[in-house]
């Protein structure tokens, strides 16, 4: 291998990739509807990458669109327990020779890979993401082009920044440290409500020199297939990243029963995460090595108003951070804490904002709405509307309509509890469902108690309030809710190297996935010490007197 000798070398310094607005008549907007029209039309039939090799077994899954079910797009291949080995053998394989690499010859292929997305991709990219993840073009932009390029650049720099940090040295001596990769392969399992996060999830861990067993969501297999391209095409070698769709079970279980396993980079559900760490500890001394366990999971995101909060901006907020992507966000808008005295404005300004909403195919730039990922989303979130009218404690006032016939579409969901328990006001639901409990103003301290000790989680959350001190009680009394926390903004919505993400608790590790923290996960560091004129004898001064 030729390596770049006598040079010290600055990475691009990353600058968030602007989002672009599709408006009418735009050039961006003519690129992707012709995007969405292409890629509507065909069927693709998406493989195994496993070693740089293509592998079809046969055992097949569906790819459609949410908002028309019937709607095949393609189809998928699923690993199974012998490809998953398979894969397992590429990446241990491949890992001395990823390792050797310079790193700025490693941050070079993702430096390439950010700009094919955003310039050769980037309609495709955002077609692919509204078509089979259900997205509008603004949810699509600023996460499977904008935020994803911004994971590769950044995370580029957070690893020369890294590097870069080193220990003092004393006189006569040299004292240096080496970022090595972990020893094995990181097992990397994404969701389906962000590319960007797919991306991250395998990229973030191979740009460290680590090499990755990639399973992307069942739901959202065709952009991380398109992204494995990108990847491919930048000059990635074989086996760094093997991308393995298939079921949990066949494709955790064999990866988590390896002895190489060296970490897991995971978004996805609380029990599914909390099901692997059990597996881990039960089989933790058969591992070469402890693995590093890094996730981001559940939610039940809060909005939280004081008495001096302004309603048009609180229920913009709501809608907003409720809504936007049929709810389908850790972060999203959850549940809301609203003071009395406020309530009738916010549920005037709440009504009137949502009966604007259009809901419909993503295809149609003027729908702000659209349909939930699948089948099992669409069951599992209409069971909550039909828990509340069925149960007391809570009553539907806003939306609560269904319907699975031609898409998975569930209308803008608001429900009034009256209980601060009642299982939408606790349960994460995943979908387009807001709950509101309103409490008594002079009860404010209180009721942020409240907010804090009734959920298991800790991801994201907002306090919504004009009055200063309030303001700082807030944060104080809510420390510990919420990893990322907004003053007078919504919930959502973090971007990398302004909001690094990640919460608590239930929530996760919080490692923050776009920050060096994350970054820092993936190596394990060695300290040398060089010292130039070793002593020749065991004798020190103090031996020489009595």
């Amino acid at each position: 291998m030729n390596l770049m000798n006598n040079a010290v070398i600055n990475t691009p310094t990353p600058v968030n990739e602007p989002v672009m607005d599709y408006a009418p008549g735009s050039p961006e907007k003519k690129a992707l509807k012709a995007a969405l029209e292409e890629m509507a039309s065909q069927q693709v039939e998406i493989p195994l990458v496993i070693g740089g090799k293509r592998i079809q077994t046969g055992n097949l899954g569906k790819v459609v669109m949410p908002h028309d079910h019937q709607h095949v797009l393609g189809s998928y291949h699923k690993a199974g327990p012998a490809e998953v080995q398979l894969a397992i053998d590429a990446a241990v394989g491949a890992q001395a020779e990823w390792q050797n690499f310079r790193w700025e010859e490693r941050a070079s292929i993702f430096l390439k890979a950010a700009e094919l997305l955003a310039v050769k991709y980037r309609a495709k990219m955002n077609a692919c993401s509204m078509l089979n993840g259900g997205k509008t073009v603004y949810q699509a932009e600023i996460d499977a082009a904008c935020e994803l390029i911004d994971f590769l650049r950044f995370n580029v720099r957070y690893a020369q920044e890294i590097y870069e940090k080193q220990p003092e040295s004393s006189p006569g001596v040299w004292n240096f440290v080496q970022h090595r990769p972990l020893e094995g392969f990181v097992f990397a399992v994404a969701p389906f409500n962000f590319t960007a996060i797919a991306g991250n999830l395998p990229t973030a861990p191979a740009i460290m020199g680590n090499t990755v067993v990639w399973k992307p969501a069942s739901s959202l297999v065709y952009t991380p297939w398109l992204f494995m391209q990108m990847l491919e095409e930048a000059g990635l070698p074989p086996g760094v990243i093997n991308f393995v769709p298939g079921s949990g079970a066949d494709v955790g279980d064999t990866c988590l029963a390896d002895p190489n396993l060296s970490g897991i980079h995971f978004t996805g559900s609380t029990r599914v995460f909390q099901g692997m760490w059990k597996t881990i500890g039960e089989k933790i001394d058969t591992y070469k090595s402890y693995p590093r366990i890094v996730g981001e999971t559940g939610g039940k995101d809060f909005v939280f108003a004081h008495a001096s909060a302004d309603v048009a901006t609180l229920a913009t907020a709501l809608v907003r951070g409720s809504f936007e992507y049929q709810g389908q966000k850790c972060s999203a808008a959850s549940r809301a804490y609203i003071p009395r005295s406020l309530w009738p404005a916010v549920e005037a300004e709440l009504k009137e904002q949502t009966g604007r909403i259009r809901m419909g195919p993503p295809t149609d730039f003027r729908n702000f709405f659209g349909a939930v990922i699948d089948q099992a989303a669409f069951d599992s979130i209409s069971a909550y509307i039909d828990y509340t009218n069925t149960n007391e404690g809570g009553e539907v006032i806003i939306g609560g309509g269904c319907d699975d016939s031609a898409g998975y579409f569930i209308e803008p969901t608001v429900i009034l509890a009256t209980d601060p328990h009642f299982k939408t006001m606790v349960e994460e639901i995943f979908g387009p469902v807001l709950t509101v409990y309103v409490y008594e103003d002079e009860q404010f301290e209180e009721t942020l108690e409240l907010c804090d000790s009734s959920s298991m989680y800790a991801l994201t959350g907002a306090v919504f309030s004009q009055d200063r001190r309030a303001t700082s009680v807030a944060i104080s009394r809510l420390e510990h809710a919420a990893g990322n926390f907004y003053i007078n903004d919504k919930p959502t919505g973090a971007v990398v190297g302004q909001q690094p993400f990640g919460g608590g608790r239930a929530s996760g590790t919080n490692d923050k996935a776009g920050s060096q923290a994350n970054l820092m996960r993936w190596v394990s560091t060695r300290t040398i010490k060089e010292t130039f004129v070793p002593p020749g004898s065991f004798e020190y001064p103090f031996l020489g007197e009595e």
